[in-house]
């Protein structure tokens, strides 16, 4: 399934399904792509100021424990989530486009910039 998604701060997902079992967090995009993130990774991807004060003084994010889940999920307005998770942290706030970043960087894909002019380019031809 295609993982990318438009650099658009202004994106928000249609449907947020977690999936307690398995521990992913599924985002349906408004372009019908969907991300499937762990809740590990979220949890290690944390950017509040307390993880981000970790990584700068000891060069590492947090170790996570493989059964780490969500405890809660918390919409900040049209911005993003608050994620609680089985740790008891709960200080981080995944705004949309950085849920769409981990979601990009995680499928090894990178952001192209495509002109909006230009968005639908006839096809190229081979040489």
């Amino acid at each position: 399934m295609n993982e990318t998604l438009p650099l658009d701060e202004h994106r928000f997902p249609l449907t947020i399904l977690d999936h307690q079992a398995s521990g992913v967090l599924e985002l349906s995009w408004q372009d019908g792509t969907v991300s499937r993130l762990p809740h590990g990774l979220l949890r290690s991807l944390c950017r509040c100021a307390g993880c981000e004060q970790q990584f700068r003084t000891q060069g590492r994010r947090p170790e996570v424990s493989p059964d780490l889940r969500l405890a809660d999920i918390r919409p900040i307005g049209d911005k993003g989530l608050n994620l609680h998770f089985t740790d008891g942290h709960g200080r981080g706030i995944y705004p949309w486009a950085y849920l769409g970043q981990i979601a990009r960087e995680r499928s090894g894909l990178r952001e192209v910039f495509v002109p909006r002019a230009i968005a639908n380019p006839a096809p190229a031809t081979h040489a």
